[in-house]
């Protein structure tokens, strides 16, 4: 049965679907953590060291922390291979190209695709930056987060990469919040303009506050 969902167009949709809002659940919940840069370097590196003890004793250390980041994985691989599949089969089933273009679907649903292979060499990027240290500038300081995130958003590319990559995360959530919806059930004539506004306001909150921490480094308010 699994097997056969997996194979249907409705049912790769919805893995889509779903694994998207897990993800913008665990977007919410980050950029929450990241906003208490802005209370000082005490404030965030004890988030950061809470973040590994979650669900001690029960739990070992960094055991609660691995599970999520399972789960993320799970949740991006299955969205990525949905969406790529759904992708050829939208090209196969038009092989060729309408006469008359109209752009009518937005400028977020148009670059959905492109959106997404930025989105996944960013967290290559952001992985090896501020989790590995491979790619950090400043030097790389094992447990003391607060000071690597201004190491990073002292530099101008650490800064642009971060800002281009939050502006197509708000363009994706744009679309994708809506798209999930409809595909669930969630969505109907009555609802469709909440749904709507609510994917807006969750794109404009979530790409602002992510956006937030390097500009307080820039600005000098987090330093």
């Amino acid at each position: 049965m699994a097997r056969t969902v997996w194979d249907s167009t409705v049912g790769k949709k919805t893995v889509m679907a779903v694994s998207g809002l897990i993800m913008l659940l665990y977007l919410i919940a980050h950029m929450i953590g990241n906003l208490k840069i802005f209370f000082g370097a005490g404030e965030f590196n004890h988030y950061a060291h809470w973040l590994r003890t979650v669900g001690e004793p029960f739990m070992h250390y960094e055991w609660t922390l691995w599970l999520v980041r399972v789960v993320l994985v799970v949740a991006l691989v299955a969205h990525a291979v949905s969406a790529y599949q759904l992708s050829r089969r939208d090209i196969k089933a038009r092989p060729t190209k309408y006469v008359h273009k109209k752009p009518r679907a937005s400028y977020a649903t148009r670059t959905m695709r492109w959106g997404g292979i930025i989105l996944a060499l960013f967290i290559v990027w952001h992985l090896l930056d501020l989790t590995t240290g491979t790619v950090h500038s400043g030097g790389f300081e094992t447990g003391k987060p607060y000071e690597n995130v201004v190491d990073t958003f002292s530099t101008w590319y650490g800064n642009v990469v971060y800002i281009v990559a939050m502006l197509a995360v708000g363009l994706h959530i744009r679309h994708g919040f809506w798209s999930a919806a409809q595909t669930l059930g969630a969505g109907s004539r009555t609802r469709d303009r909440a749904l709507r506004t609510t994917a807006n306001a969750l794109a404009l909150l979530l790409t602002a506050g992510f956006i937030a921490v390097p500009v307080g480094v820039m600005t000098g308010v987090v330093s």
